[in-house]
């Protein structure tokens, strides 16, 4: 409130100190009055602007604390937005000298740094937006706006992985008010917007609708170099819907300049998402979806329909070079595709046409050229696909082919077509020494009447007739790479006398600074035949050729030529992105793959040539060396992974027996546990029948006992005796059953007494143990308390008798300095008696006895 900010301003130290500040954070974060929070955060919100550095320090937490707490308060959850706001925007409008701006920047970067560093706060915040409230949704769509300016990849990253965060971006289009949906639509992380606007045009094809313009742009820049918004828009499957984008069909005459610029941006849009700069995974798997959904067969179409626009026919040659860069399988659709002629005719050849047409426009030539290199980039297959249309045995009289093309280009009068066809006839080189070997099979016929030359050397014999700069750079470029990384190719080089001196003397001629160039390539070309020489021509070995650098051109002189490439304006400018892209013809001099040629050269070339023959030697020794151990460790290393793998299965196999094992032996004692279980009952009940039957034979003597005796009385009490022995029979069994009964419970009861005993014995074991051990604690525990309380009463004593000596050296110090002052006194006594003249001996020895005993008494008691 006013009256509580006049209150803090008034305060001692005003309010830059931090007892204001620190006041204010107090109260927001310990007042139980929901209207006490509320001024104190009103009043942090008018000195959030000027007192940005002490508000965010000190009360960015609570504020952040009340956004969670306080849901139920629209005015404090705006107050606390608002204060947010000012501590991390900054201000464009007040006119501030550089230094404070760029404190300003620094703060707003800070103060965002630390709001996102949780990413549950934008979650919170997006939360927020679904307030209907205006005093709510407009500070939080500011808040989230300023937010995206600062740290636009990072906030649109947690954004696109939040729970409902996208969903939550679109009920804002939905808020009819002019100022929410204005600051919603500068926000960046509209690319859920513009997704969803791209969906409503794919649906309605609104192909020549200038919000389609809008619309592109707008997605183009929230897509370039930030891969989770690629990533959003790949699994969306917006990719696959692209396709009837690009069906132009076969009426081509409705290209209006609107329809123009849409199909230029969606071609840009592709070429985001396969761009070389994104990381390798996500542009195969970018360029993988193109092929699958036939996307790349739509623009393919493109590129070889009739009547499309130059500039977009040539964006549609750079998109597709980027969908095939490195793709096997799009390279390989690439080299199927034919053109509609008659006969049909390979669209790489019809490109090449174009690329060596010195009337066809600079731009396409250059895309043509992209393109050509894309499809050859990590593509040996089309590398030898170009190189046999090269050879002899494959070039067909009544067709032309990729290779006559290159020829044609390499040896025209124009010195573009010159350039590019030497750069491409390197990428057909690149990295492929089998290509190279079949390269210096090729033989020209230069003119009638004289034998045929390789196409190496009359690359030489171009260069020295002195053409333009253009073509010798393209041409010195060309015979590198058929040089590089292959001696007999540096053998063949040498082999022709004139070649050695014509670079000697480039080198080491002042020419002018369009010449510079040049000389450093010569440079770079004769360091390649020391560094791959093998020494198999006498003349140009390793030494001889160094020797010559030193008599002829100088080492030092030699480096600095050799220097001038990577300090040439345009090398830079090259080795940035791999699409050569130049103002003018003239200076399209170097390619993005050379400059990478030149920089792994440079340094080595510069080594062979300061470095003398022994080291030479030293270093060859070295190598073979290390080739051999390489050899021998690659021979181990081969046979360890033999060996391990034949442990692993033999590791698997033993585990899979003891498994087997485990599994039969955990049966068996199963069925052992059982077997003896019955075994067990079966012997009891085998002991009890024995017993039984023993028990049935004594009554059975018993019985035919008592039959003989009854038998001997009296017939006439036949019937009597009869009945009589029908009665003992029963009486007898019923005896025997009783007695068995009996047996059997007193069996029962000595089992049940014996298992009472050993429970009882084993309890007595147990307490015995426990209570030894208790008693030998508690024992301890005696002797411990007793030894205790014997040390506690010694120290007292110690302490006492201490006290008691102290004491009594105390009184003996008393008394001693009183008997000191009575020998004293007695002395002036027995001094003035003398001058008195009185006899006092008697008196004085009983005095001076006393005087001993006293001091006697005190030494006995020190």
């Amino acid at each position: 409130s006013p009256f509580l900010l006049l209150f803090l301003m008034a305060q001692p130290g005003g309010p830059l100190g931090k007892s204001p500040i620190q006041k204010l954070c107090d109260r927001v974060a310990s007042s139980t009055l929901l209207e006490d929070r509320r001024d104190a955060v009103r009043a942090l919100k008018s000195l959030s602007k000027k007192y940005r550095m002490e508000v965010g320090t000190q009360a960015m937490d609570h504020l952040i604390n009340v956004l969670q707490t306080d849901r139920s308060d629209s005015e404090i959850l705006g107050y606390a937005l608002d204060t947010i706001y000012n501590l991390i925007c900054n201000d464009e409008e007040e006119e501030q000298d550089e230094n404070a701006q760029k404190q300003a920047d620094d703060l707003g970067a800070q103060f965002t740094e630390r709001f996102i560093q949780n990413p549950e706060h934008i979650t919170l915040l997006l939360t927020l937006l679904e307030e209907f409230d205006f005093h709510v949704r407009l500070p939080g769509v500011k808040l989230l706006t300023a937010l995206l300016k600062n740290q636009c990849v990072q906030v649109q990253g947690i954004i696109l992985i939040s729970p409902l965060g996208v969903s939550r971006m679109m009920d804002l289009l939905a808020d009819s008010r002019e100022v929410i949906l204005i600051l919603h639509m500068q926000a960046s992380i509209t690319l859920v917007v513009s997704v969803c606007q791209f969906s409503l045009i794919l649906e309605k094809n609104l192909t020549s609708s200038i919000v389609v313009e809008d619309c592109l742009l707008l997605l183009l820049n929230l897509l370039k170099n930030n891969s989770s918004n690629q990533n959003f828009f790949k699994e969306g499957s917006y990719i696959q819907r692209m396709k009837p984008w690009f069906d132009v069909g076969d009426n081509n005459s409705g290209w209006s300049a609107q329809k123009v610029t849409n199909l230029h941006f969606m071609l840009q849009l592709v070429r985001v998402m396969v761009s070389p700069v994104n990381s390798p995974g996500a542009t195969a798997s970018c360029q993988k979806s193109m092929y699958h959904c036939g996307l790349l067969q739509q623009l393919c179409t493109i590129l070889m329909a009739t009547g499309v626009p130059a500039d977009i026919l040539t964006e549609t040659i750079n998109t597709v070079s980027e969908v095939i860069r490195g793709s096997q399988v799009n390279q390989d659709y690439f080299a199927s595709v034919n053109a509609p002629s008659n006969p049909p005719r390979p669209a790489i050849v019809v490109l090449l046409m174009s690329m060596v047409n010195e009337r066809q426009p600079f731009v396409l030539r250059c895309a043509v050229l992209y393109c050509f290199q894309c499809f050859l980039y990590k593509n040996q297959k089309g590398q030898g696909e170009i190189v046999a249309t090269l050879l002899p045995s494959t070039i067909d009289a009544n067709s032309i082919s990729a290779g006559q093309l290159l020829c044609g280009g390499l040896f025209s009068a124009d010195s573009l077509s010159n350039w590019c066809a030497a750069v491409a006839l390197a990428h057909a080189l690149q990295d492929n020494p089998t290509q190279k070997e079949q390269l210096l099979r090729v033989q020209l016929a230069t003119s009638q009447g004289k034998p045929p030359v390789s196409l190496l050397q009359q690359c030489t014999n171009i260069l020295s007739q002195g053409s333009k700069v253009q073509t010798r750079v393209g041409l010195l470029i060309a015979a590198m790479y058929m040089d590089q990384q292959l001696s007999i190719a540096v053998t063949h080089f040498l082999h022709n006398q004139e070649n050695v001196p014509f670079l000697t003397a480039q080198i080491s001629e002042n020419l002018g600074e369009d010449e510079r160039l040049v000389q450093g390539l010569c440079a770079l070309l004769l360091g390649i035949c020391i560094y791959y020489n093998d020494n198999s021509l006498e003349n140009y070995t390793k030494e001889k050729l160094k020797q010559l650098i030193e008599k002829r051109i100088g080492k030092e002189n030699f480096v600095e030529k050799l220097g001038f490439i990577t300090k040439h304006e345009l090398y830079s400018r090259a080795a940035q992105k791999p699409q050569p892209v130049f103002p003018s013809p003239e200076q399209m001099l170097f390619d993005h793959e050379f400059t990478k040629l030149v920089k792994e050269l440079e340094g080595v070339i510069t080594k062979a040539v300061h470095k003398s023959s022994e080291e030479e030697k030293k270093e060859e020794e070295l190598i073979r060396e290390q080739d051999t151990q390489i050899k021998e460790l690659k021979e181990q290393v081969t046979s360890m992974t033999t060996q391990h793998e034949q442990m692993q299965n033999t590791l698997t196999q033993q585990l899979s027996q003891i498994q087997q094992h485990k599994d039969q032996y955990n049966i068996l004692k199963l069925k052992l546990g059982r077997a003896n279980l019955w075994v067990f009952c079966h012997r009891n009940w085998l002991g009890s029948f024995c017993k039984l039957r023993e028990e049935m034979e004594e009554m059975r003597k018993q019985n035919t006992l008592l039959q003989s005796q009854l038998s001997d009385k009296d017939s006439i009490i036949s019937s009597l005796q009869k009945l009589f022995l029908l009665c003992s029979m029963c009486t007898c069994t019923v005896n025997v059953l009783q007695d068995l009964e009996f047996l059997q419970s007193q069996v029962q009861s000595h089992l049940e007494e014996i298992d009472q005993l050993k429970s009882e014995r084993q309890e007595l074991i147990k307490r015995e143990q426990t209570e030894s051990m208790s008693q030998s604690r508690a024992d301890m525990e005696l002797q411990l308390a007793s030894a205790t309380s014997t040390v506690a009463i010694l120290e007292t004593e110690k302490s006492k008798l201490q006290t008691e000596v102290q004491e009594s050296k105390k009184e003996q110090d008393d008394l001693l300095m009183l008997l000191a002052d009575q020998d004293q006194k007695i002395t002036r006594l027995r001094q003035r008696l003398k001058d008195l003249g009185e006899t006092v001996r008697d008196l004085i020895f009983i005095f001076e006895l006393n005087l001993q005993l006293g001091l006697s008494h005190i030494s006995n008691l020190n």
